[in-house]
């Protein structure tokens, strides 16, 4: 059953990103947002591929597993979230050097943290984590705060919770692990997986919303094709 849960949980986050990603970028030409919403996507499948073929740690797949998951802790839902969601509480529209440079970033951060990997903790790199994770919170606070204020209620409790779910997920992630747990984390990361893909979905729905509001007051353009919503 435990395995069970964490393979739903696994392929749950794959389609939240690729379906959301690809729904960023169609429909509101937010690369930001779309190309880390798959990166993330890629990561669970490759982790998906990892659990099941071999659970090896030694293996090239989870090489590639840990660099993901660096790329994202560090930069990815963390500096490109941020600006990704500015687009629609400050109207922010990076440039396609802007674009590259930030994943550019993303890419050297996950390549040099990859060197931490493995079950010993690194206070260093696991107290990065947790800064850069608690500034992006803040940010994700006056998010749902901005959707609160246009009426969408709902939106903002979902997108605050699941912003506190995830926090709680970050902190516990190097921090403090799950009593019980086996040694491949597995309770921990069908926690983790089902969380981001939640992280994912309901971002998605809160960034429509304001972005449908900004197009109705007039406070941002038209999308891509026409598509306002």
């Amino acid at each position: 059953m435990k395995d069970l849960l964490f393979l739903l949980a696994d392929l749950w986050m794959i389609f939240a990103g690729f379906y959301f990603g690809w729904q960023f970028i169609r429909r509101y030409g937010n690369y930001l947002l779309g190309l880390e919403w798959m990166i993330v996507a890629t990561s669970g499948s490759n982790f998906l591929l990892w659990a099941l073929l071999s659970g090896d740690e030694g293996s090239f797949l989870y090489n590639v597993a840990y660099f993901f998951d660096a790329f994202s802790r560090s930069v990815g839902i963390t500096l490109i979230l941020v600006m990704g969601l500015m687009a629609v509480t400050h109207r922010y529209k990076p440039t396609v050097a802007v674009d590259v440079g930030v994943f550019a970033l993303a890419t050297g951060a996950g390549l040099y943290l990859q060197q931490f990997r493995g079950h010993q903790l690194h206070v260093g790199p696991a107290t990065f984590y947790v800064v850069v994770n608690v500034l992006t919170t803040l940010f994700l606070a006056y998010f749902s705060w901005r959707l609160w204020k246009i009426g969408a209620k709902r939106l903002a409790v979902g997108a605050g919770l699941a912003t506190a779910v995830a926090s709680a997920i970050a902190i516990t992630y190097d921090f403090f692990p799950i009593p019980g747990d086996d040694e491949h984390r597995t309770i921990f990361y069908t926690a983790a997986l089902a969380t981001w893909g939640f992280q994912m979905c309901v971002y998605f729905f809160a960034y429509r919303a304001l972005h449908h509001h900004n197009a109705a007051t007039g406070a941002t353009p038209v999308g891509p094709e026409g598509v306002r919503a």
